[in-house]
């Protein structure tokens, strides 16, 4: 999902809450009036030296009660479908405002519903936090791809990546998995991501870009993987491509369906896959700080305060 038009992205608050899912930080803000969520100043804002720092923002939108509506923005200003990281954080600001609690909620966002519990805090900042990510799809019709790069069973063949052969999945955003089975990606390191990442995420084969996992079995219950992240880059984690990679062992006949133990530079997360790819997402999430934005920031963001449908006070 990605809406250019500027006038529909939603208003904000100055206020944010700041977490992280091994490593992978979002900001989460509350609708509001204060300032804008273009694609000129989320980057802003998400810019690690000159604004707050994220690998992303989600805007909880007014209303009450269940589903809770999101819209999620990656850091170089595009929106996007979901993040399984995004979501678990967003969860624990829910539970610690007092917005859920310990029972199953919806959030609606990329037009999906999407189940969630908050199972455990630990009084020290730590959320133990599951997401129902639904059923996964497979092959170019789900990551809308080109159809002619399809070679049977979801995978696709790209021969101007060095005869790559990778697994495509939906999770609600689109994935390319690549299992290092031979070279030049036998490897997992940084070297053959930093060759593989950008040449596949802007690949003309996929219209809405693609994430993209290089990945390896372990064990039976285990698999290694690094991540590109469409509109991020590397990044050290990633929950719906750890619910990818996880996937596509199954769906591929390399691992049986079950609960599997998913490896990342940043730490570990749990994905269960059932026998008709049903995907449940489940582990840490890290609460960092609530915050304000700068009355002067916010001015130099642009737009300045906006309208408050509700009449009230600005956010």
């Amino acid at each position: 999902m990605r809406r250019d038009a500027e006038h529909e992205r939603p208003g904000v608050g100055r206020a944010f809450y700041k977490g992280h899912g091994l490593g992978n930080d979002y900001l989460v803000v509350d609708e509001g009036t204060a300032w804008r969520a273009t694609s000129a100043a989320v980057p802003q804002v998400c810019h690690r030296w000159e604004g707050v720092g994220a690998d992303g923002i989600v805007v909880v939108l007014r209303g009450s009660g269940t589903p809770v509506r999101l819209r999620m923005f990656n850091p170089d200003g595009s929106e996007f479908e979901r993040s399984g990281n995004g979501l678990r954080i967003v969860a624990s600001y829910l539970f610690r405002t007092g917005r859920v609690g310990s029972e199953p909620f919806e959030v609606e966002v990329g037009g999906d519903r999407i189940r969630m519990q908050v199972h455990g805090a630990d009084g020290r900042g730590e959320y133990d936090v599951s997401v129902d990510m639904g059923r996964a799809r497979l092959g170019p019709e789900a990551v809308e791809a080109d159809a002619e790069v399809d070679v049977g069973d979801g995978r696709l063949l790209l021969t101007d990546v060095g005869g790559l052969l990778g697994t495509l999945v939906s999770v609600g955003n689109p994935h390319c998995v690549v299992f290092g089975e031979g070279e030049p990606w036998r490897a997992l390191e940084r070297e053959a991501l930093d060759r593989l990442g950008p040449a596949l995420t802007a690949h003309p084969a996929f219209a809405r870009g693609v994430n993209v996992q290089l990945a390896r079995i372990l064990a039976t219950d285990r698999i290694e993987f690094l991540v590109w992240e469409r509109g991020v880059g590397h990044t050290t984690a990633s929950g719906t491509s750890a619910c990818a990679v996880a996937v596509a062992a199954v769906a591929s006949g390399r691992l049986p369906p079950g609960e599997k133990t998913l490896v990342m530079e940043g730490g570990t997360l749990r994905v269960r896959v059932g026998a008709d790819l049903d995907v449940v997402l489940r582990g840490p999430v890290r609460a960092v700080c609530d915050g304000e934005l700068d009355a002067g920031f916010v001015r130099v963001l642009g737009g300045g305060r906006l309208p408050d449908p509700e009449g009230g006070s600005p956010g």
